[in-house]
């Protein structure tokens, strides 16, 4: 048989795998070492590929400091301030605490970018507190699911990270160009959820009080400190979003040591108690953890870091694989082929979209990233624009069945089965859809805030 038809067999047998429920980094793994074997490419390759990932991407370093960010946030107690203060400005509105869970994914994404840190904080700690407010259990954790999109988007954001690995462009740069766009991103999804919420009158209303706005604002100080510390030291360039990510995992160390004695003196022992029912020197400090709890949160950490570092390292392989294979020819060729600026870039958004629905946006970016974007250069498609329409759309995909990452993580987060969370990701599936449009048709939306544009 020639080689043609071995690869076509291995990809078979993986598709078979992953229909199967085989996870994703063997799927991968098999075909690539199936494929390497049918190409003549030793063992010794494949490791020195996978090791070269590593060893020489620096920018991937930062990847696991945030995912440890986003659980030292949490653990502290910072995330709860950042949802508080949330409810405090929408609660007022119908639906205000689903449309709260969504600002609260924004305001996490800021400091962990990372998508199902994101889905999983949030959901765990606001899905309760949706379901004892009104509101259909099914469309909590679809909230929670939807709102954990932006994690990718809103900066500092892992992605962002793999993609300037990938294509060689400046990461500062990838992180302001997705700031509107992320925040576009909330207020459609809000929008959204109002709409859905009013339609079925669920949720409870609260009064909107500028001293309780204030109040959980003050409680919230920490979180706001860590999003501009970073935002701050990579736009500056005055550290690397690798700096930055270690930088940010020092601080919220020092916070949540420091602030559990001090949050003990305060006699503040219950951190579920209303905020208005805190004076403002609790809220000035957050409930914190113990030094031996460092350990257990890192791990946690690793746990995750260690399901996506293998994943990187097999899906660049793979991307290597399918270049001597030469897709990227028969991609490009195809995309090439649709026309102007306006086909290319609309064929470009469908594979990025058809991808994401059954792949995690890690391998989509990685396979059709170094392919789709000189493509999309040459028709004269800013490159920071159409990183930034890349991955918005692969975001997507974390809401879209089959795959729907986030759909997973939501359901395991608050125990409502998988297929029964589908119905309610539509409204938040359509609004996504029409922010990723307009910002593919309106380059200014990405590039205004980047210097020297």
């Amino acid at each position: 048989m020639t080689d043609g038809t071995w690869v076509t067999l291995i990809s078979i047998g993986v598709t078979i795998f992953f229909m199967l429920g085989v996870p994703v980094f063997l799927v991968i793994g098999f075909w690539v070492i199936g494929c390497s074997f049918v190409l003549g490419m030793t063992l010794d390759n494949v490791g020195a590929a996978l090791s070269d990932v590593f060893t020489d991407g620096f920018a991937l370093l930062a990847m696991p400091l945030f995912i440890l960010t986003g659980d030292l946030i949490n653990k502290s107690g910072i995330a709860r301030r950042l949802s508080d203060f949330a409810y405090s400005c929408l609660g007022w509105l119908r639906g205000g605490l689903a449309m709260a869970s969504i600002g609260a994914c924004g305001l996490f994404a800021a400091i962990s970018g990372s998508n199902s840190a994101t889905t999983a904080t949030i959901g765990s700690m606001l899905h309760p507190e949706m379901v004892k407010g009104g509101y259909d259990e099914r469309f909590s954790a679809a909230t929670a699911a939807a709102g954990g999109t932006v994690g990718i988007i809103i900066p500092p954001s892992l992605i962002f990270i793999v993609y300037e690995y990938l294509c060689n462009l400046p990461i500062s740069d990838l992180f302001v160009a997705g700031i509107i766009p992320g925040a576009m991103m909330v207020f459609g999804m809000q929008l959204a959820c109002w709409i859905i919420c009013r339609m079925n009158g669920w949720g409870h209303l609260i009064s909107l009080q500028f001293n309780r706005v204030l109040k959980t604002a003050f409680g919230a100080w920490l979180g706001f400190f860590a999003i501009g510390l970073v935002l701050w030291g990579i736009y500056t360039g005055k550290f690397s979003p690798t700096e930055a990510a270690g930088v940010t995992v020092g601080f919220c160390i020092i916070v949540g040591v420091i602030s559990l004695p001090l949050y003990r003196m305060m006699g503040s022992m219950d951190p579920n108690r209303p905020p208005v029912e805190k004076s403002y020197s609790e809220m000035l400090v957050v409930e914190g953890f113990k030094l031996t709890e460092i350990p257990a949160i890192t791990m946690r950490s690793a746990q995750i870091t260690g399901i996506l570092a293998p994943l990187i390292a097999v899906s660049v392989v793979m991307q290597q694989i399918l270049s001597l294979l030469g897709a990227q020819e028969v991609i490009g060729g195809f995309v090439t082929g649709m026309g102007g600026y306006y086909a290319v870039l609309f064929t470009a958004m469908a594979i990025v979209f058809v991808s994401g629905m059954i792949l995690e946006s890690l391998p989509v970016t990685i396979i059709l990233a170094p392919i789709l974007a000189p493509i999309a250069a040459s028709v004269g498609v800013d490159p920071i624009h159409f990183s930034v329409i890349f991955l918005v759309g692969a975001s997507i995909g974390f809401v879209t069945p089959p795959y729907g990452l986030n759909l997973y993580v939501a359901s395991g987060v608050t125990g409502v089965p998988y297929f029964r969370l589908l119905r309610y990701t539509v409204p938040y599936l359509f609004s996504l859809i029409a922010v990723w449009f307009i910002v593919a048709m309106t380059p200014d939306l990405t590039t205004i805030l980047l210097p020297n544009r």
